[in-house]
This record gives C-alpha cells, structure tokens and sequence, in this order.
C-alpha cells in the first residue's frame, strides 16, 4: 500500500498535529506500507536546519523527520512555499528533502492508494 501525508501545519504550534502525523508516518513503514511526506504552508519548516525544538516541547520534530528520511521516506517540500511560508522563509531545506512542485505532488497523489492531510 502506499499512503502519501501531506502536512501543513508549523511544526511547533502548540498542537500534537505534526508529531502524530510523523508517528503515523513511522507505524505505516515497519506495517511495510510505502509512505511519502510532502510539505506544504508552514509545514516546510520541518524541513528547514534552522527549526530547533522549544524547550516547551518535549518532541523533536525535525530529528524524527530525519530519522523518517534516514529509512528510506521520500520528502518533498512545495518550492513555492520556500519563499512564502514559515518563520523561516527563503532558507533552504536540509538534505533530504527535496526541493518540489505542485506537479511533484499531483503526481505522489495519483500514484498513492491513500492520501492524508495534518
């Protein structure tokens, strides 16, 4: 099975959101299922090395991304939303992210046997 997440949340808002969809996520790859993240709105700064975890938070969100990456996840982050969205605009994304389009991401949406949305 493979199930896209679409996040578009800021990481830190003061919600579980993100952290749940990563747990998701993370239980869906050792279920075998194929997962794919793509980042959108302020949820691009997931993927951004100048988010750091607030000492409010007890998850570090960015290190569970990379772990995601690390076993295999494709991410792809909207290329507009570089620019636009997130505290951090115009700072670029850590490797392992790629840079993508609207075409990147309608083409995951197609190929995918479900898509989820945080």
């Amino acid at each position: 099975m493979r199930v896209l997440l679409i996040l578009n949340r800021q990481p830190y808002d003061g919600t579980d959101v993100t952290w749940n969809a990563l747990r998701l996520a993370g239980k869906l790859l050792e279920k075998g299922a194929v997962v794919r993240i793509f980042l959108m709105n302020d949820a691009v700064d997931l993927a951004r090395e100048e988010t750091v975890k607030p000492d409010s938070y007890d998850q570090d969100l960015v290190a569970m991304l990379k772990e995601l990456i690390s076993k295999g996840v494709p991410v792809k982050v909207c290329g507009t939303c570089m620019a636009r969205c997130g505290i951090h605009k115009g700072k670029p994304y850590f490797e392992g992210a790629e840079k993508a389009t609207m075409n990147d991401l309608v083409e995951w949406v197609l190929d995918s046997d479900k898509v989820l949305t945080f």
